[in-house]
């Protein structure tokens, strides 16, 4: 570069020297005088230094200029990189006075429009923290105004904003949710707003509704105090109808009167209100004026609760006023307090007061079924019930204990809860159902036993006076006689009348037999003694009477011979073809005793 420099300044040399040497040659030519071609040639040096003289100068203030403008800008942006929280501006090492004042330029203008652009984000920002600050009363972001913002501090109001704005519309949702039930309260309580918040609540526009959390806690408690008094006010008139119900069935009110009235029994508007405790008042007048049969309706139902309490008859007289004729309003207020008490102590134990009444319910079908199945006539049946009651006796057989069990764990509980025994008619209810089942078992032996008792009775009249007629199943053991077809002798039955042989054998009295011994009785009958030869059929019949009968008195058979042998039956046998069969069993085992 310095060599271009050099060869310009030789040009310019070579180029001024020609100029001066033409100039004195067209002086020469004019005839212009010596000292004034001298004078013309300073001029000219003159003229040709200034010119220079003049370029230095203003190319000497242009480098001033660019300095200035250098340090200007480095100014500027050292303020800005302060302003915008950024490092300091450096420059390029290498660079010319020009080129550093054009990045000076330049990257100052990229500062000024991100200061331009953060001022502005900043601003609408502002604006919308202020507008969310007048709907929510809160306070707004704390930042600076007039300061340029950093880009963090930009990021963070922006999330704030963000949040409050989500948390704006959370609360606005809440809030015309809950303004709806107010209003809907309001109508049922046909209430008009009284206060300024109760107004604003009311109001048409919901954007002017302030949804600070002052006031939606505010709006929340009045939507409850509404809630409450529509709950008080559904409460009395629920309370309202259950008494004029009560009242009605009491005082026989007609069926027509009691439709007219209908239209109140449903809603709960101020008018339904009114007009029920108007009904009450009236009902009530109308109880005063006929206390006995309000009394006597009062203790009806009184019986009815007393019976689903499963109440003992001590309890029942412990109600004193019960039986009180003295009719007045005091007896009656007794009545009804004893009605609320009862009605109280059935809700309580409702669970277990209808698991009883399902367990007394089977228990009385158990019964009936059980009854029926002892029944001979229930043969009879052939539709197929019997074969359906059976199954239903034997599934209640197998439930009864499970429902028991299931109701002692729930009396446990509730006996731990409530620290006091569960009673079902004055008796724990564990003990109540094994009196039942044992009064149960006690009637089955009793039957067992008036069966049995029936059955030898009956045996005892076929041994006295014969069967009319012989079943299939009384058959004879083979080879033993009847007594129509003993041997006679001597013209005398070698057997004696039944009056005299046996009688009743829970009687425990002893009977007498005499007999003659034919000559050959022992060899001609050819009987089995029991020892030798099989048990007859008809002695496995009937064990149960067997059983039941080997507590009564033994028989005892004699004869007049002085050499007398007595022997004894362990039990009376439970049809006449068995007593026959073991008598003559008897008889011919003691051959001696015979004639």
């Amino acid at each position: 570069v310095r060599k271009y420099y050099e060869v310009h300044a030789a040009e310019s040399v070579a180029y001024l020297n020609r100029a001066l040497i033409r100039l004195q040659d067209i002086w020469e030519e004019i005839g212009i005088p010596e000292e004034q071609r001298v004078q013309r040639t300073n001029d000219v040096h003159k003229h040709i230094k200034g010119l220079l003289d003049l370029m230095i100068a203003e190319e000497d203030e242009l480098k001033t200029r660019l300095v200035k403008s250098i340090e200007s800008c480095r100014q500027e942006l050292n303020n800005l990189c302060a302003e915008l929280q950024l490092p300091p501006f450096e420059e390029e090492d290498g660079c010319t006075m020009l080129q550093m004042e054009k990045n000076s330029r330049t990257r100052l203008e990229v500062m000024k429009e991100q200061k331009r652009q953060r001022m502005e984000d900043l601003k609408i920002l502002s604006v919308r923290d202020r507008q969310l600050c007048r709907i929510m009363c809160t306070t707004p972001f704390a930042i600076d105004l007039m300061t340029v913002p950093s880009l963090k501090q930009l990021e963070s109001y922006k999330i704030y904003l963000d949040n409050l704005s989500r948390e704006k519309d959370c609360r606005h949702n809440e809030f015309v949710s809950v303004r709806k039930e107010i209003i809907t309260c309001m109508d049922d309580l046909e209430r008009l707003p009284e206060t300024s918040f109760e107004i604003s609540v009311m109001s048409a526009d919901e954007e002017a509704f302030c949804l600070s959390l002052d006031n939606i806690s505010a709006l929340k408690l009045l939507l409850g105090q509404l809630q409450e008094r529509k709950t008080e006010r559904e409460l009395q008139c629920s309370s309202f109808r259950t008494k004029i119900q009560e009242l009605w069935d009491r005082l026989q009110i007609s069926q027509e009167d009691r439709e007219a009235f209908s239209e109140h029994m449903v809603r709960s508007k101020k008018k339904n209100f009114e007009a029920l405790q108007a009904e009450v008042e009236r009902l009530e007048l109308l109880k005063m004026q006929s206390l006995k049969s309000f009394t006597e309706s009062v203790r009806a139902e009184i019986a009815v609760l007393w019976e689903k309490c499963f109440y003992s008859q001590e309890q029942q007289n412990a109600f004193i006023a019960y039986h009180d004729d003295n009719f007045t309003e005091e007896l009656l207020s007794l009545h009804e307090a004893e009605v609320a008490t009862l009605k109280k102590y059935y809700e309580d134990h409702k669970e277990l007061f209808e698991g009883v009444t399902k367990w007394q319910n089977n228990w009385a079908l158990f019964l009936e079924l059980d009854r029926k199945a002892n029944d001979p006539t229930r043969f009879n049946n052939r539709g197929g019930n019997l074969l359906k009651e059976e199954k239903q006796r034997s599934s209640l057989q197998m439930n009864l204990p499970k429902l028991e069990k299931i109701l002692k764990v729930k009396i446990d509980e509730w006996e731990q809860e409530n620290g006091g025994e569960f009673l079902v008619n004055g008796q724990k209810f564990l003990e109540y159902v094994q009196q039942q089942w044992d009064q149960h078992h006690a009637e089955k032996e009793k039957e067992k036993l008036e069966r049995q008792m029936k059955k030898t009775k009956q045996t005892q009249e076929e041994m006295l006076y014969g069967t009319a007629a012989k079943t299939p199943s009384k058959r004879r053991v083979g080879g033993t006689p009847t007594p129509s077809k003993l041997r006679k002798l001597n013209g005398t039955s070698t057997v004696s009348t039944p009056n005299s042989f046996l009688s009743s054998g829970l009687g425990g009295t002893t009977c007498l037999s005499s007999f003659q011994k034919p000559p050959s009785a022992r060899k001609g009958l050819g009987l089995r003694t029991p020892g030798r030869g099989r048990t007859p059929r008809a002695l496995d019949r009937n064990k149960e009477n067997i059983s039941h009968l080997r507590n009564t008195p033994s028989v005892i058979l004699r004869s007049p011979d002085t050499q007398d042998r007595t022997f004894t039956f362990n039990s009376i046998a439970g049809s006449y073809s068995e007593f026959a069969v073991n008598l003559f069993l008897h008889l011919f085992h003691f051959p001696s005793q015979i004639y």
